[in-house]
């Protein structure tokens, strides 16, 4: 595919692919077939047969061919197996429904996206920790409503992205017994086919393929697809802010931060001079995907009575979608975090170019002890305002009021006007979350 890779990745298209995804559910057969045999609920010849098969080669257009033929979903694969086996052939699947293995497949699904996730994020994060300790101090322009105001350091910045993407990674910790869970519960969900062994082999077979047994049937409550959805457009959506953060502050006129540049990436065919922000923008565009998505399986969770497909198919189309667009999400943010520039000369000057304005905070709030805070504030701000393109800086606007040049001394204004010392606690919430004494 010449754009699969903006979409998808090499992990994800083993999970979701044809190839990938068959082999997969193989392995759910096989396991069934070997619990089953086990516990004497089909022949163990029979058994072994089953077990020995998905390690052959499966023929895809076969299945396809048989799967429109049914008009089944998994009766393509089976009958393709079939053909094959010879004590086997009577039991393939015995006892369980297409969903048990489409659902236990999606255990796994959800399995691999966590690791994947936790993988990445971890990267991400140690990489921004490593930027947020060495910008400690850095002074920038913090911006609100897309305006200057105080300044901050861009170690707070990214401190805040630090302290996002943790608590990420603690709802991938705990999401995990719920997710990493097995169907396999028969046809309305009460494991009627195999008696009295039914728990007992949910258990082995879930087991053996490394994944948790359900409390109860989730065939028709699907919140275990919600959830893991909805986490995956948690974790886009905070790559995606740093992403737009980036972006923003790349425009040559800020020039604040900017994405390490790549051998032989073109910015623009018509246009040679523009490096632009790619990974930053298409995070974005990965994150509205995955967003969608979640909104789709929020949907899927109405469903019918013990088994729905209208429902539950839907599932079939938004999982690869987010999935993939959410690795590769979470690939460019780790690549994007590794290779971050920050230009601290050009953030210091960025403040200075505001000739002080920014720091009508701390010169208010130091009248407000004189004059009460809302005078204080009316004063300041009709100073400040309208000051339109006036040559004049904070400093001197405020020492050429008589009023204010009354209470507070050129040296007592000189020191409320650095921008070191407007900084608040930045800096211990910066340690706070970065450990660091």
């Amino acid at each position: 595919m010449i754009f699969g890779h903006l979409w998808e990745t090499a992990e994800t298209r083993e999970l979701f692919g044809d190839e990938g995804r068959t082999r997969i559910w193989l392995s759910v057969y096989g396991a069934l077939a070997e619990a089953q045999g086990e516990l004497g609920l089909i022949p163990r010849e029979a058994a072994a047969e089953i077990v020995a098969r998905p390690r052959e080669p499966v023929e895809l257009d076969a299945v396809a061919e048989e799967t429109r033929r049914s008009g089944h979903s998994t009766m393509g694969l089976i009958r393709v197996l079939q053909r094959d086996l010879d004590a086997g052939r009577e039991w393939v699947s015995f006892g369980a429904t297409v969903q048990d293995v489409a659902d236990t497949w999606t255990g796994i699904v959800a399995q691999r996206m966590l690791t994947i996730a936790e993988r990445d994020l971890a990267s991400t994060e140690a990489s921004l920790v490593v930027l947020a300790r060495r910008h400690r101090d850095a002074v920038m322009l913090g911006r609100t409503h897309g305006q200057p105001g105080l300044p901050i350091t861009f170690g707070y910045k990214a401190a805040v992205w630090v302290a996002e993407i943790r608590r990420h990674r603690e709802r991938l910790r705990e999401a995990r017994p719920r997710l990493e869970v097995g169907q396999l519960a028969g046809a309305v969900g009460t494991l009627s086919a195999w008696g009295a062994d039914g728990l007992e082999l949910q258990r082995r077979v879930l087991e053996g393929l490394g994944l948790g047994a359900p409390e109860i049937s989730w065939t028709s409550a699907r919140d275990r697809v919600a959830e893991l959805v909805s986490l995956l457009a948690l974790v886009t959506g905070t790559l995606a802010k740093v992403g737009n953060e980036v972006y923003n502050l790349q425009r040559p006129e800020i020039g604040e931060l900017s994405e390490a540049p790549t051998e032989g990436v073109v910015g623009s065919i018509t246009m040679p001079q523009k490096r632009n922000p790619e990974r930053s923008e298409h995070l974005s565009t990965l994150a509205s995907v995955v967003r969608a998505a979640a909104g789709q399986a929020l949907e899927a969770m109405v469903a019918e009575h013990e088994r729905d497909g209208a429902a539950w198919k839907i599932e079939w189309a938004l999982l690869p979608q987010a999935c993939g667009a959410a690795a590769v999400a979470l690939s460019l943010g780790a690549e994007l975090a590794a290779g971050l520039r920050v230009d601290e000369q050009r953030m210091r000057e960025n403040v200075d170019a505001q000739r002080g304005y920014v720091l009508a905070e701390p010169a208010m709030l130091a009248l407000g002890a004189e004059l009460g805070p809302r005078r204080a504030h009316a004063i300041v701000e009709g100073l400040t305002l309208n000051r339109g393109d006036a040559a004049q800086s904070l400093r001197e606007v405020l020492a050429a009021d008589p009023e204010i040049a009354a209470l507070l001394s050129p040296e007592r204004l000189e020191a409320l006007l650095r921008p070191e010392l407007a900084l608040g606690s930045a800096g211990e919430l910066v340690r706070r979350v970065l450990g660091d004494d």
